[in-house]
């Protein structure tokens, strides 16, 4: 315990040392990565389409600019309500959160140049495209989803792309 007087008052101060077994049971800060791969992951429990439960949000400068999730068309039936319009293997009844993410931007003028995509899985090709358009420099993704295509293109438009396992292994 250390004293300290300040301009006649008596402050008293502890300083409270954790053992080591009381550090370790504070859950340690999230890098920012593994912050908004969670956030992505609350959104994707919006999805109305059971296939494939997927959240996006998109960044810039540590700041969430949209989220979107997965779901029919404002206004129409959802998949959850009326059931899969499956087309070649596909359900076509809904958007995918990034194209919604995207869209929801544009709906409220808010740019994504320069921006970061949160994604549950990677992009499709449809939504790389989309991403590449929108200006939006870095894909985080967890899930897998087997297009070659969406990689090439990002690739090539120099989009960075980065496989991010969830839920992440924590160092203890």
């Amino acid at each position: 315990m250390r004293e300290f007087t300040f301009h006649s008052s008596r402050i008293t101060l502890i300083r409270l040392f954790a053992s080591d077994d009381m550090a370790n049971d504070q859950p340690k800060r999230p890098s920012w990565d593994e912050y908004f791969m969670g956030i992505a992951f609350e959104v994707a429990k919006r999805s109305t389409c059971d296939r494939a439960r997927v959240g996006a949000i998109i960044v810039r400068d540590k700041r969430i600019l949209t989220t979107g999730y997965n779901g029919a068309p404002r206004g129409l039936p959802h998949c959850d309500e009326v059931g899969h319009l499956i087309v070649d293997g596909h359900c076509v009844r809904t958007l995918h959160a990034e194209q919604n993410a995207i869209i929801q931007a544009a709906l409220h003028g808010v740019s994504t140049d320069g921006g970061t995509i949160y994604v549950t899985h990677q992009p499709c090709l449809n939504c790389a495209k989309m991403i590449i358009n929108a200006g939006i420099r870095r894909v985080v993704y967890a899930g897998a989803y087997p297009d070659e295509n969406s990689q090439a293109f990002m690739a090539q438009a120099g989009v960075a792309l980065q496989r991010f396992p969830w839920p992440p292994k924590r160092e203890d």
